[in-house]
Parts: C-alpha cells; sequence; structure tokens
C-alpha cells in the first residue's frame, strides 16, 4: 500500500481521477455475485473545464453472468443514462486534463449533446411525406414515401420509385398528396423524373410560406462522419435516425447493379419502407444525400444518392427536362497499381501505365467502334486532360451529344493513339 501511495504522488491530480473514476465503473462492472441480482449506481465528477462532458449517471440491474457487460439490449438489463452539470473546482487541474491545445491552433468544434437535434430541427419543417393511391398488381394500396422541400416556391426533392405507379409500370399522371411536418396537406404533381438514378421532383403551390432545406456537398464527406436520415418510415412521421458514413463512393456494381455506373453514400442509419425519398443531413443541418435504398438481409447498411450527383441532375432537369448522357459503347476500368501489376504478369505486352482506364470491351456499331477503341486500349486523355476514372471522362463529357472528343490512348508496346469519338445519346427508357 505505501508503494502504491507513493507512486500516486508521480502522477497529475487529473490522471488520478480519471484513473480512480475507471476503476469505480470496472469494478461495477466485473465484480458481481453470479447468484445474486444488485442494484450499483456510479457518478464520474468532470472537470469544470470539460463542462461539456457532463455527469454520467450509470444505473444497472444485473442478473448475468460477470462476463456480461451490461449494455441495454442485453435480456436482463435497464441502463439509464443522465446528464447533469456539477463542476468541480479547477484550480490545479493541468491544461492537458483541461483539452487545452499546445500548439496553439484552435480546438475543433465540439460534438455536443444537441448537436443531432440542432441538425434535425434545421431541414425537419421542409421534411414531408409524399403519398398517392395506386394498384398493386389487383389489390388497391397507397405508395408512401419522402421528400425534401428545397425551394420556397414549393419544389420537392424526392425519389423516382416513389411516384412510380407499379399498376401502369410507369410515373403516375394523377396528383400526389404532400403533408409537411406542421400537418398541412397539398396536391403536388411530378414535374421530372430519371428512374435511372431514382431521383424525381414534386410541385406544390402554397399561398402561405412554406419552409425549405439547404443543400450542402457530399464531396467533403468522409467515412465516418455524423449523418442523420429523416422522413416518414412506415408512415411514422418526423422519424430522425442517426448513423455514420460507412462509404463515399459504394459502386453500384458492389450492389449487383447493371447497365449505367452509379456510386451511393452507404450509412449505417436506420431506414425503413418510406424513407425513400427522405434526406440525409450532415451535422450543419445540410441536404448531402437522398436516401434511396437499404440491404434488405443485414442491418446497418443503407445507401443515398450524394447531393452532387442530385444537383447535377437538377440542372438536366431545368435544361432539358429530362436527363442526357452521352454513350460511347465502351466498357471501362479504372486502373491502379495492383490492377496494373496483375495485367503486366499476364501480358508482358500490357502498355506501361502507372494509371488511366483501361477498355476492355467495345460495342460493334458504337461511337467507340467507329471511331477505332480496341480492347486491352488504355485511356490516358480525353479532351486533352489526364483521367484516371471513367468518373473523370464522364465529367469532362457531361451532357454534350454529337461533340467530338481527341481521346489519346496507348496501346500493346507502349503505341500512342489519338481517336476522335463522338457520343450518341443513350437510348434508356425514362
Amino acid at each position: 500500500m505505501s508503494y502504491f501511495l507513493r507512486s500516486l504522488g508521480r502522477f497529475s491530480r487529473s490522471s488520478v481521477v480519471r484513473a480512480v473514476a475507471i476503476a469505480g465503473f470496472g469494478s461495477t462492472i466485473f465484480f458481481s455475485d453470479n447468484n445474486a441480482r444488485f442494484r450499483a449506481s456510479v457518478i464520474v465528477r468532470v472537470p469544470e473545464p470539460l463542462q461539456d462532458s457532463l455527469w454520467l449517471t450509470y444505473s444497472v440491474q444485473h442478473g448475468l453472468p460477470p462476463q456480461c457487460l451490461p449494455f441495454p439490449h442485453q435480456s436482463g438489463i435497464n441502463a439509464l443514462y443522465s446528464y447533469r452539470v456539477s463542476p468541480v473546482p479547477s484550480s490545479d487541474i493541468s491544461k492537458e486534463a483541461s483539452g487545452a491545445v499546445r500548439d496553439g491552433s484552435k480546438p475543433s468544434e465540439c460534438f455536443g449533446r444537441d448537436t443531432i437535434a440542432n441538425a434535425a430541427a434545421k431541414v425537419g419543417p421542409a421534411v414531408v411525406n409524399i403519398a398517392f393511391p395506386q394498384d398493386f398488381y389487383g389489390a388497391t394500396g397507397r405508395s408512401i414515401g419522402s421528400g425534401t422541400i428545397i425551394n420556397k416556391d414549393g419544389t420537392i426533392l424526392t425519389c423516382a420509385h416513389v411516384v412510380f405507379d407499379h399498376g401502369t409500370r410507369s410515373l403516375t399522371k394523377g396528383k400526389v398528396e404532400v403533408t409537411l411536418q406542421d400537418g398541412r396537406t397539398f396536391e403536388g404533381n411530378v414535374v421530372n423524373a430519371d428512374l435511372h438514378s431514382d431521383i424525381a421532383i414534386v410541385k406544390i403551390n402554397s399561398e402561405t410560406p412554406l419552409p425549405e432545406a439547404k443543400l450542402g456537398s457530399s464531396s467533403k464527406l468522409r467515412p465516418g462522419d455524423w449523418v442523420i436520415a429523416m422522413g416518414c418510415p412506415l408512415s411514422l412521421q418526423n422519424t430522425v435516425t442517426a448513423g455514420i458514413v460507412s462509404c463515399v463512393d459504394r459502386k453500384s456494381s458492389d450492389l449487383g447493379f447493371s447497365g449505367l455506373p452509379r456510386e451511393y453514400l452507404q450509412t449505417d442509419c436506420a431506414t425503413n419502407a418510406g424513407n425513400s425519398g427522405g434526406p440525409l443531413v450532415n451535422m450543419d443541418g445540410e441536404v448531402i444525400g437522398v436516401n434511396i435504398l437499404k440491404a434488405a438481409s443485414a442491418h446497418g447498411m443503407s445507401f443515398s444518392v450524394p447531393i452532387d450527383s442530385v444537383c447535377k441532375i437538377i440542372e438536366h432537369f431545368k435544361k432539358s427536362g429530362r436527363v442526357v448522357r452521352p454513350w460511347l459503347g465502351l466498357k471501362m476500368l479504372d486502373l491502379n497499381e495492383m490492377i496494373i501489376a496483375q495485367l503486366k504478369q499476364k501480358d508482358a505486352s500490357f502498355p506501361n501505365v502507372n494509371e488511366g482506364i483501361l477498355v476492355p470491351m467495345v460495342t460493334p456499331g458504337s461511337p467507340g467502334d467507329r471511331a477505332g477503341f480496341c480492347p486491352g486500349d488504355v485511356v490516358i486523355e480525353f479532351d486533352g486532360k489526364p483521367v484516371k476514372s471513367l468518373t473523370e471522362v464522364i465529367e469532362i463529357m457531361g451532357d454534350k451529344v454529337g461533340v467530338p472528343f481527341k481521346v489519346l490512348v496507348k496501346r500493346t508496346g507502349d503505341k500512342l493513339v489519338t481517336l476522335t469519338v463522338i457520343p450518341v445519346e443513350s437510348n434508356l427508357d425514362v
């Protein structure tokens, strides 16, 4: 014991406080009687400079073996959490314990207990429920989804499948019912829709002011960022769930989708039927995605269309009334060091490149075929710009149909060839 007391003198008070708190909490969890029920309460005091981390009161009724941790979802355990402020004198608390930044830089914005609620409050009034009657293969029902008012003129962003009539296998041509968070109900018209991106625009008219949500940027997202999903799952309006971004560029091919390549935001927010069309929101209260689908065979796997892609689709709607997609007839694969190494191992004559886009297949009679593309070509420049991904090629083409593009490719034997390709509009049904 004397050795232990002497050792304590070498540590700061803050370190001792933390150690005692952890030890007390640990003893509550692990030193239990397996045959007897008990009730324990641990209260941890936090220094005044850390008032954002308030008191944590943990109460647990334990009726499980000692090795079982007291998580609320386990049978026989009820956990209650409460927070309250009770400052502790901090005259002798070190700067390290108070969270001071030693390098002179400003501390980052803290994630507080109201962060999610504040973000939801900014967008919530603009989240709507969308419903319309339809015939489900002979049975009459109602299609229900969500949407977001993105302009005070009544423009609502939602999913195309929310306003898709399964009976006629087409977009609904009738009115849809739009219900706001405050209970107001309007008749809406489907103005634009694109089934391949699953994005649609609904319009309502109101004589009174309408709330609107601010659009953010999905390009700034990183895996691990906090987000919230909002909408009307199972017709339960004003529902908010929270989670993190799991992946910022989940490929449609990863999900087993064929056809046009698309990218989604993957999150672990809880979503259910009726969430479709609702907003994915960042902690600044900005819409950064449109909730579109979830994995049916797994929990915590939801997907959203990035708002940056949505904004481009909306621009197409404004300009052409539809999404114009140039088509080259080329299957294209982004190259990286690992893929290049494997290809060179199989074929030593593969072009010497560090990056680029491989063309493994050319559709006969397509614009790419007529331009002279061959399987095995590696695209290194498109319209005079270096490219290393299909996304960059799509960005360069935009909605330019019938416009020639110069493409520099490298072939077997490191032969450089310049081709001219003229894309045509994709004949996908919209």
